[in-house]
Formats: structure tokens, C-alpha cells, sequence
């Protein structure tokens, strides 16, 4: 990545919906957001050296402690998607990411996902700190990213409002 990069949203190659992931509504059914998000997370977490490559080494992995989404508009089957990452937050275990997901070509918002990941050592299956060349490409990103706006839904809570 470069400084440049660094300064924007990561940006993930783009997805179409398929026509399995389509439910009963005619719609991207609710699950395969998550699914898009969870493989789009897949990129980021390769080009922070905590990918796939990574994991298969047998010492450390990245779990997902929590995550929210938010449904803001529909998506159909052959829409195209585009899923963005920014950094909100991270430290020596645990980094907070916030994706946006837009229709591609139309451009409006369809979708968020806020997640807490949290690195783990697979010996121990306990937190553990990332690898140092990750830390330091983690903490680059988050800083290049402390400049952007937070997002409207980030820390959002699930609840009904009383009067």
C-alpha cells in the first residue's frame, strides 16, 4: 500500500451477487452481507500480513469478537459491490474496522459492518499481539485513517427507544 492508499478507504475488489445468495424477497438475503464483508476482510487482513498466508503457518489467526451491520438498501442478484475498509481503532491484540458496502455502479449505500477482531495465538487459542511487521502496518493504516470521518453508524446500539 501506498502512503497515498493509506490516506483513503482500502479499497476491495469488487463482488457480484449471486443468484444463490438471493432469498425468498427477491434480495441479497442477510447472511451473505456478512459473507461479503467476511471475504472482502480477507484482502485487508492479506495486505496487513494476517491473510490466509499467515494462518496456514499455524502460529496466529484473527477472530471476530463482535460485529454489526447495518441493512440500508437493497441489493439484487448481478448488482455489483464495492466494499471499503477504514481503521476506527487498534492496538498490540485487537483492531476495530468499519466497512462501508455501496452498489457499484448506482453508488449509494446499501450496507455497514462494524467489527472487533481480535488476534489469537492458534497454539494457545488466547489473544495474542500481532507479529511486529503487521503491528507496524497496522498502526500506518490507522493513523492514515484517524483523519476521515467516523462513520454515522460506528458504535451504534441495538435497542428500542422509549420515550
Amino acid at each position: 500500500m501506498t502512503d497515498t492508499a493509506l490516506a483513503a478507504p482500502f479499497e476491495c475488489p469488487l463482488r457480484t451477487v449471486e443468484h444463490e445468495w438471493v432469498d425468498y424477497n427477491g434480495h441479497l438475503n442477510m447472511a451473505y452481507y456478512h459473507v461479503l464483508f467476511d471475504q472482502s476482510l480477507d484482502k485487508l487482513f492479506n495486505d496487513l500480513g494476517i491473510g490466509w498466508d499467515y494462518t496456514k503457518q499455524g502460529e496466529g489467526s484473527c477472530f471476530t469478537a463482535e460485529v454489526h451491520v447495518c441493512y440500508l438498501d437493497e441489493l439484487l442478484e448481478g448488482d455489483e459491490v464495492r466494499i471499503t475498509y477504514q481503521v476506527l481503532d487498534a492496538d498490540a491484540k485487537r483492531l476495530h474496522v468499519f466497512a462501508h458496502m455501496y452498489h457499484a455502479e448506482k453508488g449509494y449505500l446499501a450496507a455497514t459492518s462494524e467489527q472487533m477482531c481480535i488476534h489469537v495465538d492458534m497454539k494457545t487459542r488466547r489473544a495474542a499481539p500481532f507479529p511486529e511487521a503487521s503491528q507496524k502496518k497496522i498502526e500506518a493504516l490507522a493513523k492514515a485513517h484517524a483523519g476521515l470521518a467516523r462513520p454515522e453508524q460506528a458504535g451504534r446500539v441495538i435497542g428500542i427507544k422509549r420515550k
